[in-house]
């Protein structure tokens, strides 16, 4: 059985808010175009040992890029609240690796009790 850790509320907290501010950047990127800034479209040549290619691209729209931009930074914010928690100082060094794969996976744990 794999270990229980009691994990402080606002460090919890700041995982869940993580994991939401990840699938909003997921959304936003899956809908903007593939480049930020307005570029014609390419392939590659016919020789290259991969093909590829992109179509045209608008660039992204000034609203779209400061949403991208503020959760980004909210992001980067999160990550390094979670990172640097005074409650991985509570661990043995051993212990942080599992510590901190089971905080990224609280949510689930927690929808599985539930719907138990």
């Amino acid at each position: 059985m794999a270990a229980s850790y009691d994990f402080p509320q606002d460090l919890t907290d700041a995982q869940d808010e993580l994991r939401q501010v990840r699938a909003e950047l997921q959304t936003l990127y899956q809908r903007v175009p593939w480049s930020v800034e307005p570029l014609d479209a390419w392939e590659t040549h016919e020789n290259a040992w991969r093909q590829a290619s992109r179509p045209a691209s608008p660039g992204w729209d000034p609203q779209d890029a400061a949403e991208i931009a503020r959760l980004r930074k909210r992001e980067l914010g999160l990550a390094g609240s979670i990172v640097t928690h005074t409650y991985w100082s509570e661990l043995a060094p051993a212990d942080v690796l599992a510590a901190r794969t089971a905080l990224k996976h609280h949510h689930e744990q927690q929808m599985a009790d539930a719907s138990s």
